[in-house]
């Protein structure tokens, strides 16, 4: 018997499966039903690729290890290739494209199906949320980026993801209450609130739905206490936007 005969073939599992890849709430890569373990050097190329798409590996190096001797961060980034190939056999999740390197097409990521649902909301290509987004987005701790990281370069990241939360968030208590359904518009309206006490748009959603249901009395509350936070915190009034909907 030769010897290739007694190599052990790769998991069947991980050429095959759909991999999936979750940076919401905490790092997880999944191959099929199967977790698969990663050291902090692979989770952080991945991450990187999939948040901030292709990149040369000098400037791959840079972003991740910004205090490290460049020679040493383009070692550290040989190395996670490294590592991310022994852990993950057959399933190639990162191309090389010259000097570059790029997160494969058949990876799927948490990140991106956010971004894709939330601009189909946003340009009218989709009128209400997935039902499976329904929880998520109603809670800003499930869509929040790797909170357990530390890394600076993430910030950048976290901040677009909030804004684009908050402004689906907005989109959908519109869209709620011009169909009439205010005890969910109000609940999505709050949530927004809650994430941003000083959001104006989100004190506009919360008055809009009162006055949709002709609650005039909440709406006047909802109105003096987004003056009343807006005066304390940063010292200015409610826009004219804001006032005009409480004559």
């Amino acid at each position: 018997m030769t010897i290739h005969h007694l190599q052990a073939a790769p998991p069947a599992t991980t050429a095959t499966a759909q991999p999936r890849l979750h940076l919401l709430g905490s790092f997880r890569l999944k191959l099929g039903d199967d977790d698969c373990g990663l050291a902090q050097g692979p989770q952080r190329v991945l991450a990187a690729l999939t948040l901030r798409g292709r990149m040369s590996r000098t400037r791959l190096a840079g972003l991740l290890w910004p205090e490290t001797p460049q020679t040493q961060a383009q070692t550290n980034v040989r190395q996670a290739l490294w590592r991310l190939v022994q852990a993950t056999p057959g399933a190639n999740l990162v191309s090389a494209v010259g000097c570059d390197l790029e997160l494969n097409a058949q990876v799927a990521s948490d990140v991106g199906v956010l971004l894709t649902e939330a601009h189909g909301l946003r340009n009218g290509a989709r009128m209400l949320p997935p039902e499976s987004w329904l929880d998520d987005l109603l809670r800003a701790e499930a869509v929040e980026l790797l909170p357990d990281w530390d890394d600076d370069w993430l910030d950048v990241d976290r901040e677009r993801l909030r804004q684009l939360r908050l402004h689906v968030l907005d989109d959908w208590a519109l869209r709620l209450t011009e169909a009439g359904d205010y005890g969910l518009a109000l609940e999505v309206a709050l949530s927004a609130l809650h994430s941003d006490i000083l959001r104006e748009s989100a004190h506009r959603a919360v008055i809009r739905v009162h006055r949709a249901e002709g609650n005039v009395h909440e709406a006047r509350r909802a109105f003096a206490a987004c003056c009343s936070v807006l005066t304390q915190e940063i010292g200015v009034g409610p826009s004219p936007l804001t006032e005009a909907l409480v004559p």
